[in-house]
C-alpha cells in the first residue's frame, strides 16, 4: 500500500475531524492503525478536532461495588496476591547482595576477541568502546564459558535471585 496524494488528503481531513487512528484505518482500508499513526507523525499533524462519536456519549453510572472502593477500604487484597509478601516474609531482613571483588588480570593473561577459545574465560572487562577493553582470558572449566570466579557471579542460585527481587 502506498500513500497517494488522495489518500493523504483523506487522512488529513479525517484526522482534523477528530477520528481515531483505528477509525481512519478502517475508512481508508488496506492500512493499519500504526501506519496511520506513523503517517500523521511524519506529516506533523498535531491539531485535532473534537471527536464527535465519543464526546457525545456519556458513560452509564455503575452501582458501587467492592472493586470501586478506594484502596485500603475493601478489607481484601488489591493487585496480584501471588506477588505479595506474607507478614512473616516482610519481617525478615532482605539478604544483602554478594559483593564480588573484580579480579586483577595480569596483562599476559588478558584476551581479546581473537584470543578466545573453548577453554578461556569469556567474561568481558571494561567498556567495549575503549582500547583497554578485554576478556578475562583465564582457564575456564569444561563446557562453561567462565572461570570459577566469574561463574559464581554469572550463575547465582534461583532462590537468591528471588529473594533479592522480592526485597527490591
Amino acid at each position: 500500500m502506498s500513500w497517494t496524494d488522495e489518500r493523504v488528503d483523506v487522512l488529513k481531513k479525517l484526522w482534523m475531524d477528530g477520528l481515531s487512528a483505528s477509525q481512519i484505518a478502517l475508512e481508508l482500508g488496506g492500512v493499519t492503525r500504526n501506519a496511520v499513526i506513523g503517517k500523521v507523525h511524519r506529516l506533523g499533524l498535531s491539531g485535532r478536532g473534537k471527536t464527535t462519536s465519543t464526546a457525545s456519549r456519556s458513560r452509564p453510572q455503575r452501582a458501587p461495588n467492592a472493586s470501586s472502593r478506594p484502596r485500603g477500604q475493601s478489607g481484601g487484597s488489591v493487585g496480584n496476591a501471588a506477588l505479595k509478601m506474607s507478614p512473616d516474609q516482610a519481617a525478615e531482613p532482605a539478604p544483602r547482595p554478594q559483593r564480588f571483588e573484580e579480579l586483577v588480570i595480569p596483562i599476559s593473561e588478558r584476551a581479546n576477541i581473537m584470543d578466545l577459545t573453548e577453554h578461556t574465560c569469556r567474561w568481558p572487562i571494561g567498556d567495549p568502546t575503549e582500547s583497554e577493553f578485554h576478556f578475562c582470558g583465564r582457564k575456564s572449566d569444561e563446557g562453561v564459558p567462565y572461570c570459577g570466579h566469574h561463574r559464581r557471579i554469572a550463575y547465582q542460585p534461583a532462590a537468591d535471585r528471588g529473594r533479592r527481587k522480592a526485597a527490591g
